[in-house]
Order: C-alpha cells, then structure tokens, then sequence
C-alpha cells in the first residue's frame, strides 16, 4: 500500500502517515519512530486537483518524527518499532507532477525543515500569507492619512515632519535678479521704440538719447509691467534678508572673542535694517511716479541710494569682522570678491550720477541727463549684482514649507529658521 500524507488546510501542518495504516489517529506526543536501518520518508501533499503522495528517501539512518513534524534527539532507552511484516517497504512508481505543479524548497523556518532531505509542494498563496502574518512586520496603506491631515498615519507621525514645498535657494535669487532686470529691458526697448517723445521730455528741454529709469517706467502701459514685476520681487528679498540675519548670527556664535562677538551683533541688526529701509524704499520709489509726484519720487530716490550704498559698506565690514582670516571656503572668496567689485562700482556710478544731474538741473547741458540715465543704470546693475551674490552664499539651501517643523526654529530668534 503505498504511504499517504495530508495537510489541513490554513494551518501549514503534515502529519506523516505510517505505511500499513490507513488513517490512524495522531500518535501521541511521545513519538513514533522508524526502524533503525530503514530509511526516513517524508510525505508532501501536491498542488492541483491530484493529491497523491511522494516520498522522498533519506540517507541519514535513523530519524524519529512527531506529529508536528519535529525531530527530537535519539534516545537510546526507547527502542523503535519496525513496520509490520505484511507490508514491506517497496519503492515508489515516479510521479510526474502535472506542467502547473511546482516545487518549493522549504526555506523558512518551517517545522518539517528538520526532516533531512525533505522536498515540500509549497502553495505560493500561503507564503505570501505567512510573509503577511510575520510578527512584527506591519504594513500601513500610503494613501491612508490620520485626522489632522497632515500625512499618513503611523507610529511617530505627530514629530514627524511633512514637507509641502521644497524650492532651492539659489532658484529663488535667479528669479529676483531675473525678474526685475527682464522687465526693465522690456521697458526700455518698449518706451525708446514707441514712446519717444514722452521718455526724453525734461524741463530743461534740450537733446537727449538716453532716458532714465524713471522716465521709460513712468509711462504707461510700462508702468504697469514694472510695478507687478517689483511686487513678485519685494517677497523674496525680505525672506533673503531674514536668512541673511540668521545666518550671520551662526557665524557670530562661533567667534571667541566677547568683544568681538558684541561688536558682530550691532553690526548685524545695522546690516539688518538698512536692507529693509532698502527695500522700502524701493517700493516707494516704483509706485510713487515721477510723473505723478517729483518732489516725493525724488526724496524716496535719494534714500533708497544712500541705504543701498551704506548696507553695501556695512556688509563688507561685517564679514571681516566675522571672518578675521579671510574666507574659508571657495564660494565664501568669490563672493567677497564679487561684492568688493559690485561695492566700487557703485561708488563710481553714484558719483557720476550725481555730477551729471547737477549739470542738467542747473546748467542744462546737452547729453547732461543721458550721462546721469547712463549711471543710473550701471547703479541699478550693480546692486542687484550685489544682491545676487546670495547665490555663492547660499548654494545649496533650500526653502521649505513643511509640517512639524517647530523643532528646527531657533528659539532665540523671530521669523528665523536654523541654519546650520
């Protein structure tokens, strides 16, 4: 009679049946045991409609199985109990398993891996439910989020931090320096092709080729184009002048010197505030038009030079405060280069600016106000020039806005974020 095994279904278990016995109840957990010298046979039930039986013969001697599968250790007191005499043990026919039948190796840590040369029929379906049944191993859908909102659920989600927006620093200062100067180019080609007589009217009356700032952004519809390109302008330079305060602060707390630690700090809330009288004052002097109200216009003008000038000075004396050997890094020396350069160009272009408008005010010199547009383009240039060194300052920040992220605020400081 050839032997038969079964498996009771979602449990995982075999019970080994003893050849000459149909059906026998399960052995007790003493153990029943082989013979010796006969060899072991582990019986596995096949996938598909055909559940015979195959029995595959070990090499090792002796071997006693229970009925969970297990092998406990030989034990010379018990003594084994052969099979009876009219059923001898006889090989197996082979068995061809149908195409879709499949063998699995037994790999886990499954309880008949302890029967040595055992080959199993294992169900995919059932690793897969026991892979999902493993302790510990507990998955959470992606797309399930808790009652505040804020991101999926799970363990620590309350600390965690959740990221809305990441935008990198360095795109944020291409587009302040991009924007303002793309329109003010538009402005120009604009207002010389189309609006010639209105851009060069003074009150002196006399040649000019070159209009000014305020004249090609006075007229309309540029002056339109130029207070919208200004608006998206002015948000991104507060929040640069908010990081710059901070960061300049990291840089002061790694000094030594007390003295020179105190004499940082006033220097850095001084920087502070004239970048943002600077950028006040550039709003002023975009939506107060000369054409509407000179005397206004021109006053908001003159502090807007004299705060851009003085925070260009004031930063330069605070980074050698803060850097008493010099830069140390590569970016750190170009940008103080680029600052330097930007710093004196200024100074020149303010000088010209002033000569030549005294000349058109008093003298009404021809080309007089060319000159002073002349300058005053090259100081527009060069102060976005110095704002745009933030770039080299700040090459691989980024700009968040995030969920949980009040642990990265520094709590000394206001409308500040660490930086490290």
């Amino acid at each position: 009679m050839n032997p038969f095994a079964s498996r009771e279904r979602g449990k995982g278990e075999v019970r080994t049946i003893l050849p000459g016995f149909f059906n026998p109840p399960p052995p007790p957990p003493s153990l029943s045991a082989q013979a010796p010298g006969a060899p072991n046979v582990a019986h596995v039930p096949q996938r598909g409609r055909n559940r015979s039986t195959r029995a595959v013969s070990s090499s090792r001697p002796t071997m006693d199985a229970t009925v969970d599968g297990r092998v406990p250790p030989d034990d010379p007191a018990r003594t084994a109990t052969s099979a009876p005499p009219n059923c001898p043990h006889r090989p197996q026919e082979p068995h061809h398993p149908q195409p879709h039948q499949q063998q699995w190796n037994l790999t886990t840590d499954n309880a008949h891996a302890s029967l040595p040369g055992a080959i199993q029929r294992k169900s995919r379906s059932n690793d897969r439910s026991k892979e999902r049944a493993e302790p510990g191993a507990t998955l959470e859908p992606a797309d399930h989020y808790g009652d505040d909102g804020g991101g999926p659920r799970g363990r620590g989600s309350s600390d965690k931090l959740v990221v809305h927006l990441i935008i990198g620093f360095r795109d944020i200062c291409v587009f302040t320096l991009v924007l303002p100067l793309g329109t003010l180019f538009v402005c120009f080609v604009s207002a010389y092709v189309f609006q010639p007589e209105e851009i060069h009217e003074t009150h002196c009356r006399v040649y000019n080729i070159i209009p000014s700032i305020s004249a090609i952004t006075g007229v309309s519809p540029q002056r339109y184009l130029w207070r919208v390109s200004i608006a998206l302008h002015i948000g991104p330079r507060f929040i640069i002048a908010f990081v710059y305060r901070n960061w300049y602060r990291a840089m002061a707390a790694g000094l030594n010197d007390p003295a020179r630690v105190s004499k940082a700090c006033r220097m850095i809330n001084i920087v502070y505030w004239l970048n943002l009288v600077e950028i006040s004052a550039l709003c002023g002097v975009t939506y107060i038009s000369n054409k509407e109200n000179y005397p206004l216009h021109e006053k908001v003008f003159i502090i807007f030079m004299t705060t851009s000038l003085s925070y260009m000075l004031a930063t330069l004396k605070l980074l050698k405060i803060l850097q008493p050997d010099g830069p140390q890094t590569p970016n750190e020396e170009s940008s103080l280069r680029y600052k330097q350069a930007f710093f004196a160009l200024s100074i020149a272009s303010t000088v010209g600016l002033i000569l030549f408008f005294l000349k058109h005010r008093f003298l009404c010199q021809d080309l007089a106000f060319s000159w002073f547009a002349l300058c005053e383009y090259i100081v527009a240039s060069a102060n976005m020039g110095f704002h745009c060194t933030t770039m080299l300052d700040f090459p691989t920040e980024h700009f968040l806005i995030a969920k949980n992220a009040k642990q990265y605020k520094k709590q000394q400081t206001s409308l500040g974020w660490k930086v490290d």
